[in-house]
């Protein structure tokens, strides 16, 4: 059993909602990703999600865009990202990690290779987020081979036969995409993700965890009572960008209170 479904199914157990904060490695520098992780689970982070830099993020809005940029100024490369994840599990040999990112520097480096370095360097689970289900078999195969779950985005316009798909290949959790747009949007219908989050739970065994347009506590909250994980990423970047000054202390602050939030949507 990977980190992510022990962490999940031990929140199950006890009626709460996982936590999963995004931000990019190596923004706004290389040097300060681990210690901003480990931030995250200061706060309250049950998971991370470790954006991959990438030239063409075509599912991210401008926030997360200029994250990848500031990033790439640094040369990151997916490389480094495990470099990153390793030197995070010096310390934290608990919270799991999810990297988020497009297939092309996967499929660069070769499935084989690169599974075998993350479960290496300690990686959880792997989201590309331009990689379908008709085309993720062996992908998909190859990760849990290697102890990776292989995680997967669902969309307001997912079919069922679609969803049926994921949940073949899926493992760890599925990430909803509360809205139709790119990550940083702020027009969440909590009533319409309730909806469809339950007839995705007919049809998929494994936890779902929700994103897109989630940027308070409040939000969070609502989110939480329909879903088994928060994700929230856009925001987080934001902090980022404000500037490295105190930047760790108010990614936990910021956290804390959404973590605060979330632990009240079913008590």
């Amino acid at each position: 059993m990977s980190r992510i479904q022990t962490t999940l199914g031990a929140l199950q157990q006890q009626n709460r909602q996982a936590l999963i904060p995004f931000i990019t490695a190596g923004d706004p520098r290389p040097g300060i990703t681990v210690e901003l992780m480990h931030a995250l689970v200061k706060g309250g982070a049950d998971v991370i999600e470790l954006g991959v830099p990438f030239s063409d993020p075509m599912a991210d809005g401008p926030v997360i865009q200029r994250a990848s940029e500031r990033a790439l100024k640094h040369n990151v490369s997916l490389k480094n990202v495990l470099e990153m994840v390793a030197e995070f599990r010096q310390t934290d040999d608990k919270t799991p990690v999810v990297l988020m990112g497009y297939a092309n520097p996967v499929e660069r480096w070769g499935y084989e290779s690169f599974a075998a370095a993350a479960h290496s360097a300690g990686v959880d689970g792997v989201l590309t987020v331009d990689m379908p289900p008709e085309e993720a078999e062996d992908l998909a195969r190859i990760f849990k081979a290697n102890q990776i779950d292989p995680i997967f985005l669902l969309a307001p316009t997912t079919p069922v036969s679609r969803i049926q798909a994921v949940n073949k290949l899926a493992a760890g959790y599925a990430y909803y995409v509360s809205l139709k747009g790119v990550t940083g949007a702020s027009h969440l219908d909590v009533s319409n993700v309730a909806e469809r989050i339950a007839v995705i739970k007919q049809h998929l065994t494994v936890p779902v965890g929700v994103g897109f347009g989630i940027r308070d506590a409040e939000t969070a909250r609502s989110v939480a009572q329909i879903a088994d994980a928060v994700v929230i990423g856009s925001r987080l970047v934001q902090e980022v960008e404000a500037g490295e000054e105190g930047l760790a202390d108010r990614l936990t602050a910021f956290l804390s209170g959404v973590r605060a939030a979330i632990d009240t949507a079913r008590a």
